[in-house]
Order: C-alpha cells, then sequence, then structure tokens
C-alpha cells in the first residue's frame, strides 16, 4: 500500500530561526527531514506514520565544512558525497570517507546526509561506528539553548536518542590528532555494494616500537545501538599484536558483546565476524 501524499504536510523554512520556531511552537508535531533516503523507503511502502515535515534542505546554518587548528566542523546536512570529497577528511578521518563509500548507491551519497544517518539511529548505519572511534561531539540547539554533548552519550537504546522534541541536531565535531593512527574499517553485508551491514567494524590504533599505545574498536550491526569495546581496548593497550594477544582480544570481545539476531543474521554468526574483523584489523598492525 502506497501513502496518500496529499495527507502530508512538508514546510521548508530559509532560516534557522524560523525551524527552530516550529519544533518550539509545536514539540512533537514536527519531525525533520534532511536528506529523506530513509524516510522516503517508508513513504513508499505507506509505512510512513507521521504527517508532517521540516525539511531543513534550505537552512544554511546546517551545512558546510569548516576546519580549524583543533577541530574539523561538519554541518548535519553535510552528505555523503561531500564527506568523501573533501581533502583534510580523507586524509585524516578515513574510517569516514569509508562509511560514507559503504552508504548505499551513489543517488543516495548524494542526497543522504550525517545527520540523517544519525537521527534516524539504526544500529546499522554505517558511519556511527567511525564517530565513536573519532570520540565525536555534536552540537543540538533549539529555541532554548545551543548545548555540545560527546556523541557516545547520544544513543540510549534501539531508536532512542538524547535529543528533545523541540531540539535539532546541527553540528558534528571531530577533534583533529596530531599522532600517526593505522586506521581499518570494514563493512560485512549480504552483498558487496547498497546492503544493509550485518556487521560494522572501525578500528584506530598508535603504535609506539610495536607496541598498541592506544586504541579505539568500535562495532555496528550487533545490538540496539553502536558500541565501543572499551575492555578490548582495554585489553590491547600496552600489548603487543603477536597471535597469542591476537586470541586473547578475540576471547575478551566475545565475553564484552552480546549480538542479537534479526532478519539479517544470527547471533553466532555476528560474533564470528565480529572477531575475525577484530583479527584482520589487529594483524595489519604488525606490519
Amino acid at each position: 500500500m502506497r501513502a496518500y501524499i496529499p495527507g502530508y504536510d512538508l514546510r521548508v523554512p530559509a532560516k534557522l530561526t524560523e525551524a527552530l520556531g516550529l519544533l518550539s511552537g509545536e514539540p512533537g508535531m514536527w519531525m525533520p527531514f534532511a536528506g529523506g533516503t530513509d524516510l522516503m523507503v517508508l513513504l513508499e511502502a505507506g509505512k510512513l506514520s507521521h504527517k508532517r515535515f521540516l525539511s531543513l534542505r534550505k537552512v544554511a546554518d546546517f551545512r558546510g565544512i569548516e576546519v580549524t587548528a583543533d577541530a574539523v566542523l561538519l554541518g548535519a546536512m553535510t552528505t555523503y558525497t561531500e564527506i568523501q570529497q573533501h581533502p583534510l577528511l580523507r586524509m585524516e578521518f578515513p574510517l569516514l570517507c569509508a562509511a560514507a563509500r559503504e552508504t548505499g548507491s551513489i543517488a543516495t551519497q548524494n542526497r543522504g546526509t550525517l545527520g540523517g544517518n544519525i537521527m534516524n539511529a539504526s544500529p546499522a548505519a554505517d558511519s556511527p561506528p567511525a564517530l565513536l572511534v573519532y570520540d565525536a561531539d555534536i552540537e543540538i540547539i533549539s529555541s532554548r539553548d545551543v548545548r555540545w554533548q560527546p556523541y557516545h552519550e547520544f544513543h540510549t537504546g534501539y531508536k532512542e536518542m538524547r535529543i528533545a522534541p523541540d531540539e535539532l541536531l546541527r553540528a558534528i565535531r571531530l577533534p583533529r590528532r596530531t599522532e600517526v593512527w593505522k586506521q581499518h574499517y570494514r563493512k560485512v553485508g549480504t552483498r558487496k555494494a547498497q546492503a544493509i551491514s550485518k556487521v560494522c567494524f572501525a578500528g584506530a590504533a598508535q603504535m609506539e616500537a610495536g607496541t598498541i599505545r592506544d586504541v579505539r574498536i568500535a562495532l555496528g550491526s550487533i545490538a540496539p545501538v553502536v558500541l565501543r569495546a572499551l575492555k578490548t581496548e582495554n585489553m590491547l593497550r600496552g600489548a603487543k599484536p603477536t597471535p597469542r594477544i591476537v586470541t586473547e582480544a578475540k576471547e575478551t570481545l566475545a565475553r564484552e558483546i552480546s549480538p542479537v539476531d534479526d532478519i539479517r543474521s544470527t547471533a553466532r554468526y555476528r560474533l564470528r565476524v565480529a572477531q575475525n574483523l577484530l583479527e584482520e584489523f589487529l594483524s595489519q598492525l604488525g606490519r
């Protein structure tokens, strides 16, 4: 059953104050609309229950990539294509660029946005593991105030977020690192392209004389939210990625995560793949 288009209301404000005014005037009535690549699928299937939408495409405050000495600030409406094309992001944040390349088709990458990917709150989304590895912060704004919060605190459960009905995600901040990090991103799905992930892995490690000085590991599509493997990270810090340490790390990861069963895959398969991706990542650190 397809949706009845005249039954929906779409507003397209040109200014931030107008968008925030609509949200504060009728909290919970308006759903923000970014690229629409997820919402339009629901619309076509007749499963889009919300009826009033607020498009942010014309609000300049949500666009642009700003580079400073300490961080990169990406507007929430930054598309996957814009991420891939940015020279500094390709150089310093390759995990995010890899995630952007893995997201849907070229058409989806041209229209889909980083902010929309976050707010859709899917645990199988491609960009959140990279954002966790990069210790991203997000800017939340409303007519009442502006606040920054660590991205790892934003998702509290499946499709649950720390954001009020009158608030909008405006930007994502990625702190720049002066150290050299070895980085690895891998998405495993039913197909090699245009597939929802069964397991998504992002990892980065800082090496010193063959020893893991620091490490970040994040996994998507294994739990109600994207996860940082903190216990596995702690076990790896100060260790050399020898075969014995790799085996111990895989065992630690198995105790740390509890993969889910769903229509795309089984918990058993996800655990094995997550362990294999961890081994793949760690094996590259000794090269």
